[in-house]
């Protein structure tokens, strides 16, 4: 819950609340974490405290005439860091010792938010040492003493020094004295030890929050200055420990006209000198200082990575020892499949629920930001049709009224609003033959169409798989559906297959992947670049945001990376991040991104100001959307309370600097591939910066949520009646277990978890996977039943950021 200053109370905090010069309540205790930035290494010339002395003793303010002072104590905490006490061994050691014995481990100095009322300066500081009074819980505590001048005025900041050869992280000051009570001050940082960088750390209490113009005219030049410090001057490699924010091309051959993509954190690492559009390969790549991982964090990351690799070697030998392989594909799989397809009836009682569950996916699985409404008969395609072959459909209206059972014609259908999509087909198919071309795989154009039946549930009609005009081949397009027949039915088995390929490729590197953390980092460095701290706007947005940078370079080292996890277990293998830049460059739009906007962009909704939310869903069971608008609707009014409390006048929108070039950085500088699209809001008004806050809330908060685990899926056999030799077409007739188990043992992994979920979601005491109503959670088990039923999770994509 966001608080108004608490007073009486003389012990340092460690739940940091964002806090307003008047009372605004709203939310929940733990829903806004402020977490403080401060100064870089970057030097400051002309900073009149820079050059004042650091005496060990603490200093009084000097005046002619003997000021009246209070006695002010300073409580500070620091975390005693794990790695600190691995390496707390040596030379160094033993002089932080030394110092802590001195009492001399923090220089602190105390800042007023008032001028000089002769000279017009900034009043000169009060400054202090702290000394080390002990521990407990992992907190190390210092303490200092300040005699305060009376009309020193109000505290605005503080300046930190670490005397320590070694960074330490600063968790809080709370300063204790005054009449109006204990004054916190949040910091959560780590600071550099004064020998490795001599400029000291600002921070600001966290009492109020100022718009630029109503800045305290004691702290308006370090508001600016430390701005200046954290944006950097774009050049050199940066080094653990900076706390530089800057932009830079992705892998960096992503971005630019002719693959467009968001902008990353600037790592300044050197160019290979075999291939200078590329740089070098480091073992940890750049984020600032205070985005990395917490060590408990990185701890806890680190363990579940170790776990995860000594509990497969099954897997491990099943895919490092041939003998093995061949062994046990040969022995165990045939009777795995035999028992799957020995049961009485399959065909009769569980066929037609399979599909439906394919179906029921698409609004309640993985990726339900795909499915879209059909509005225009016959399908086509927008590709040049001189290069990919001709671009209307091969669905027709007679296999779609053959299907529905010929209870409505397709125009009524889609006057209706009861056929829907999901389209592949213009996004995949100029990747076709390239990723042909990689041995063990193959790929396709897809288009899948669903009927809404009275029920309000979704039935597959027919699945379209096109491949272009390739090897002196023409344009090939096959169109599938649901079938009784036993080749009919393998056949449509095996197309479900490969759309459940593209989509789950599509979910990893565009539903999550792109649309979440890759645009989300701009905006991140837009806004410590250009907000701050003390900005309403940054205290807002920085919660949402934690991690994500880290989280991102993890990503680019092992997820991401040429040869990584994606290119290594997706289908379009080395070109999976040129196809991501061409989703971004073909459907991403920032106006698309609130969850409204995004439903009635793919006709998923339609404007409806009677609805709570202003819209109504096209299918009323669509369980993402139902959900996720009650939490759209929570995000936003919080938001909108939170900027009508600052931005009571709607001209200071327009008028403040820092939130204009903001949101002019973000279009321009991390988006500069996409700034001149007419669709960028503007940002003039209250209700503007309401909804561009709500839709980056959401992107970071909700869509994340909805999309966040993956389940890669990857087809390497092209489909048995696609220009099928006489050999291949009798393999497929007359051994349907080879043919279908061939080449998924790379898939393979644990089945120890399988069962761990089974027991899981039979657990009556686990409310959300058990009890009546409630749909088993199984997206991880690594085996299932027959059909798509959300299981089969062979491999593990684990995003930290939960």
């Amino acid at each position: 819950m966001l608080k108004v200053q608490v007073h009486g109370q003389s012990h340092s905090t460690r739940t940091h609340h964002l806090l307003f010069p008047k009372p605004f309540l709203h939310g929940g205790e733990q829903a806004f974490l402020f977490i403080t930035n401060s100064r870089t290494s970057s030097s400051i010339k002309g900073n009149k405290r820079a050059q004042l002395s650091s005496k060990p003793s603490t200093i009084k303010a000097v005046a002619s005439v003997p000021k009246k002072c209070i006695k002010v104590k300073a409580v500070v905490t620091a975390k005693q860091t794990i790695g600190g006490m691995i390496t707390s061994l040596g030379i160094e050691r033993g002089l932080d010792d030394i110092k802590d014995l001195l009492g001399k481990t923090l220089h602190l100095e105390l800042l007023s938010v008032e001028l000089d009322e002769k000279t017009e300066l900034e009043k000169p500081t009060v400054k202090g040492y702290a000394h080390r009074v002990g521990k407990a819980e992992g907190d190390v505590k210092y303490e200092a003493e300040f005699e305060v001048p009376t009309d020193f005025g109000e505290i605005g900041a503080i300046f930190v020094e670490n005397e320590h050869h070694k960074e330490m992280f600063l968790e809080d000051v709370v300063l204790d004295g005054f009449s109006s009570g204990p004054i916190n001050i949040s910091c959560c940082s780590w600071i550099h030890s004064k020998y490795d960088n001599k400029h000291k750390r600002v921070f600001f209490i966290n009492k109020y929050a100022y718009l630029p113009s109503q800045t305290p005219e004691g702290l308006t030049r370090l508001r600016e200055e430390e701005l200046v410090l954290l944006r950097g001057n774009g050049q050199g490699e940066r080094k653990v420990g900076d706390r530089i924010y800057d932009y830079d091309l992705s892998r960096p051959v992503l971005g630019g006209k002719e693959h467009p993509y968001p902008r990353r954190c600037r790592t300044g690492r050197p160019r290979c000198q075999t291939d200078p559009l590329s740089e070098k390969r480091l073992r940890d790549f750049y984020v600032p200082r205070d985005e990395a991982f917490s060590e408990v964090k990185q701890l806890t990351f680190s363990a579940k990575t170790m776990y995860s690799l000594f509990h497969i070697p099954c897997s491990v030998k099943g895919l490092i020892c041939s003998t093995f392989q061949a062994r046990f594909w040969k022995t165990m799989m045939p009777r795995l499949f035999k028992a799957i397809t020995d049961g009485p009836d399959v065909l009769r009682f569980e066929t037609l629920q399979l599909w439906r569950e394919f179906a029921r996916q698409t609004l309640a699985g993985l990726n339900p930001y795909s499915i879209r409404l059909v509005t225009e008969w016959p399908l086509t395609s927008k590709l040049d049709p001189a290069i990919y072959g001709p671009a209307e459909s091969a669905i027709t209206k007679e296999i779609i009224e053959a299907e529905i059972g010929g209870v409505i014609r397709v125009e009524e259908a889609i006057k209706r609003r009861k056929l829907f999509i999901l389209d592949y087909h213009d996004l995949l198919l100029p990747f076709v033959s390239r990723v042909r071309e990689i041995k063990g795989t193959t790929l396709y154009g897809s288009r899948t169409l669903f009927f809404l039946t009275p029920e309000g549930t979704l039935r597959p009609l027919a699945i379209e798989l096109t491949r272009p005009p390739m090897h002196g081949k023409p344009q090939w397009k096959q169109v599938y559906t649901p079938s009784w027949n036993s080749t009919g039915c393998w056949l449509w088995r095996l197309a479900k297959a490969h759309v459940l390929a593209h989509d789950a490729g599509y979910h990893q590197l565009v539903s999550h992947w792109l649309r979440t953390h890759c645009v989300t980092e701009p905006f991140i460095i837009a806004t410590k670049r250009q907000l701050s701290v003390m900005h309403p706007i940054y205290r807002l947005l920085h919660p949402h945001f934690r991690y994500t940078m880290e989280i991102n370079a993890l990503a680019r080292e092992s997820l991401v990376n040429a040869g990584g996890i994606i290119e290594s277990s997706f289908t379009p293998g080395k070109y999976a991040m040129e196809i991501c830049s061409s989703a971004y460059d073909q459907l991403w739009r920032f106006d698309h991104q609130s969850l409204p906007d995004d439903l009635i962009s793919r006709g998923m909704a339609i404007e409806d100001l009677t609805e709570p939310h202003g819209i109504k869903l096209t299918i009323e069971d669509y369980p993402f959307a139902c959900d996720g608008l009650v939490l759209w609707g929570i995000i936003k009014q919080w938001v909108t309370d939170y900027v009508q409390h600052y931005y009571t006048d709607p001209s200071l929108v327009a008028s403040d600097q820092e939130l204009q070039a903001w949101w002019t950085e973000i279009r321009t500088v991390g988006h500069s591939d996409k700034k001149d699209e007419p669709w960028w809001p503007q940002l003039k008004t209250p209700r503007d910066l309401i909804d561009i806050i709500t839709t980056i809330v959401w992107v970071a908060s909700g869509h994340h949520a909805a999309v966040n685990f993956g389940q890669p899926t990857i087809a390497r056999r092209k489909m048995p009646n696609e220009d099928p030799t006489d050999e291949e077409w009798e393999i497929f007739l007359q051994n349907l277990n080879h043919y279908y188990w061939q080449h998924s043992l790379q898939s393979f992994r644990q089945l120890k978890i399988g069962r761990i979920i089974d027991e899981r979601n039979a657990n009556k005491d686990l409310k959300n996977r058990c009890g009546a109503g409630i749909v088993p959670y199984q997206f991880l088990k690594p085996f299932s039943n027959p059909g798509v039923t959300g299981q089969e999770n062979y491999n593990f994509l684990h995003d930290v950021g939960n």
